[in-house]
């Protein structure tokens, strides 16, 4: 579709593509008969307490451990992922008073305000990470899924991480 409509900035196809996987997700839910809830317009797959959060963190193949998630990434990504997603590991903390964050910036109420979870998917509900990178020639490059905690530095800490294959393309 990208191609077709010729398009040359990107950000048309990263939007269309991870809200087809997010579709894609939620109606694969319906048929397994699981739960698909509604966090802001938008459906995520639920089963057995873990929300299916689709990711595409590049444009072209790039390692899991440096994806990052983007400096104008919405309030609610960054809500899902701190609210719903691992905690830090014991004593995995900056131990420098200099380092300064996004986060040092914001008040006690919105901090507290980003560290909630979401109603909709209900408080014990946990974020599964599906990270991929693709781009409209490609397609997928890779898709990898895991626990993955969102840090200060808009990086992320892998608890888990597998990488799953990744169907060929057929040929048009």
């Amino acid at each position: 579709m990208h191609l077709t409509a010729r398009l040359k900035k990107r950000s048309p196809y990263g939007a269309t593509l991870a809200e087809a996987v997010r579709e894609n997700l939620a109606d694969t839910a319906r048929e397994l008969e699981e739960a698909v809830r509604d966090v802001r317009g938008y459906e995520y797959a639920v089963i057995n307490d873990h929300a299916l959060f689709p990711f595409k963190y590049a444009d072209r193949p790039k390692p899991l451990d440096r994806a990052r998630l983007a400096s104008n990434a919405s309030p609610t990504r960054r809500r899902m992922l701190l609210g719903h997603g691992p905690q830090p590991q014991e004593g995995l903390f900056p131990l420098d008073d200099d380092l300064t964050t996004e986060e040092d910036d914001l008040t006690t109420e919105e901090y507290e305000e980003l560290h909630e979870t979401f109603e909709a998917l209900g408080a014990s509900t946990k974020l599964v990470c599906l990270f991929f990178t693709a781009d409209p020639e490609n397609g997928i490059h890779a898709i990898h899924w895991g626990d993955a905690h969102l840090e200060p530095d808009r990086t992320f800490t892998w608890l888990y991480s597998e990488q799953l294959p990744v169907a060929p393309q057929p040929l048009e």
